[in-house]
């Protein structure tokens, strides 16, 4: 097992249960409540870790086809659900958001059809070399995280649509598709980007427009409405920015400056996607660079074990992986001190998300999967006693 990785992943599982119960106070239920629920998600977690770094990863990509399939499936279902928040209720109060599912389950398809391309070309004589062909690469990794991408942004919810992003990128570097190529995408995508932004956003999801044009009036200090839609932005980045080198404290009131305990910050959320400004706020500047500083140690070290990896498939999943929590990290820290718009994302490990958490001790636990099987299986040819001799011949005894 790779120790450093474990307890990195538990310190941020600890430091974000204490988060949550400050956050959450002003629930109903109140913010032990919600700590107390997210040590249950933890503890359903660590099973799940367990079990997946200790069993060979190679295993699991016969998991990523169904559940990339289960996951459109319910995408598409709730699609066109009017609710903020996307996501399936369960029997008990459970509840999962299957955008998250899906990504999962991609990073385990992408890995598992990247690996076995060019084995697969091989088994074809005739037309088996245009499997090995650098387009056919692009044109997987385009439809795998595509479709979905479009999915999630007829949802609404642009947050883990623009997540497919970063996991499509490291897919296309690590699959080993030539420079040349990503060059030629990446200046396509840029000369499209007004296309998408002017005309194609604006039928697709129309909140995620408005939000844009947002983040952009207050990116230039334009006139905005701080007590209509500029209300949360304006207040959480206040928060971030107010609490100095110390912060107000843990569970600090009012009296104390905290800007939270006003419901300044939106409560009903601060749990969740605005967990970040609470722990700024409380924490101040040193706790927000503990946080950033465990994150990054956390990313650092499961690209250490890519380094590691004995095929292509656990470079990819390890790959995806990070893709994946350096989105969600960007995203959610950025949008509280205006680097992005405002956009309905957890904080990996930190915010109280339900199923997402087990879903990244899930993904973390292939991480450790990959650490765990890295050294490649060695095959011993035993061969008898009669195999070394010519036919019909005896050595003596002393050569023997």
């Amino acid at each position: 097992m790779n120790w450093a990785l474990v307890l990195t992943m538990y310190g941020l599982l600890i430091f974000g249960v204490f988060s949550i119960e400050s956050a959450a106070r002003h629930l109903s239920e109140g913010g032990e409540a919600f700590a107390n629920k997210q040590k249950m998600w933890i503890m359903i977690g660590s099973a799940v870790y367990l079990v997946t770094s200790l069993l060979d990863y190679r295993w699991f990509r016969w998991l990523g086809l169904p559940m990339y399939v289960i996951g459109l499936a319910l995408c598409a279902k709730i699609m066109n659900s009017d609710a903020d928040v996307h996501q399936i209720e369960l029997a008990g109060g459970l509840s999962f958001q299957p955008a998250q599912l899906a990504i999962a389950s991609g990073v385990l398809m992408l890995a598992w059809l990247l690996q076995d391309l060019p084995r697969l070309g091989s088994l074809i004589p005739k037309v088996g070399w245009l499997l090995k062909e650098p387009i056919v690469k692009v044109g997987l990794v385009g439809i795998i995280t595509g479709v979905p991408f479009l999915l999630v942004v007829k949802m609404g919810d642009m947050g883990s649509a623009l997540v497919w992003i970063p996991v499509a990128a490291v897919a296309l570097i690590v699959s080993g598709v030539p420079f040349r190529y990503l060059t030629f995408m990446s200046l396509g995508a840029l000369a499209a980007l007004p296309l998408m932004y002017f005309v194609v956003l604006p039928i697709a999801s129309e909140r995620g427009a408005a939000r844009i044009d947002l983040f952009l009036d207050m990116l230039q200090n334009r006139e905005v409405d701080i007590s209509g839609d500029a209300w949360a932005p304006y207040h959480i980045s206040i928060a971030v920015g107010h609490a100095g080198w110390r912060g107000t404290g843990w569970m600090a009131n009012a009296e104390s400056g905290s800007i939270h305990d006003r419901k300044l910050i939106p409560f009903n959320t601060a749990h969740n996607d605005f967990i970040f400004p609470v722990i700024a706020e409380e924490q101040g500047f040193r706790g927000s660079m503990l946080l950033i500083t465990g994150f990054a140690l956390l990313l650092v070290l499961c690209l250490f074990v890519a380094t590691y990896a004995r095929d292509p498939m656990g470079r990819m999943i390890v790959g995806g992986v990070v893709a994946l929590f350096f989105a969600h990290i960007f995203e959610n820290i950025g949008m509280c001190i205006k680097l992005m718009p405002i956009t309905g994302i957890p904080l990996p490990l930190i915010s109280y998300s339900g199923t997402f958490v087990v879903m990244c001790m899930f993904l973390l636990g292939l991480v450790q999967s990959v650490w765990v099987h890295r050294k490649p299986i060695k095959v011993e040819v035993v061969r008898t006693e009669k195999e070394h001799q010519p036919s019909g011949l005896m050595l003596p005894s002393s050569n023997r």
